[in-house]
Parts: structure tokens; sequence; C-alpha cells
């Protein structure tokens, strides 16, 4: 395969991703961060917590 057109086959992937991820965002949830990990920290203490409480 020439060298010219593995350069161009790359850029045009891209821009198709590019592409798409743009019009995904219009239509995504938008949740921060930092509300995520506040989920994640909350979960993991109602487990230890029904663990601690409910041993086996």
């Amino acid at each position: 395969m020439p060298k010219s057109s593995k350069k161009t086959e790359g850029f045009h992937s891209a821009a198709g991703l590019i592409r798409y991820f743009d019009a995904e965002e219009d239509v995504a949830i938008k949740i921060n961060p930092w509300v995520v990990v506040g989920i994640c920290v909350g979960l993991s203490a109602v487990v230890l917590i029904i663990t601690a409480l409910f041993p086996t």
C-alpha cells in the first residue's frame, strides 16, 4: 500500500469519529463527574454497612 493512502485513511476515520461524538453530545445526559464519584462512594458505604449488619 502506498504511504500517502495510509496517511489519509487515518484522517478520514478520525474525522468520522469526531463527527459522531459531536452529534451524540447534543442528546446525551450531562452529569457532573463529582456526582458519579459521590454515587460510587455512597453505594460502597451502603454495601459495607449491609455486610457489617448481616454477616454470612
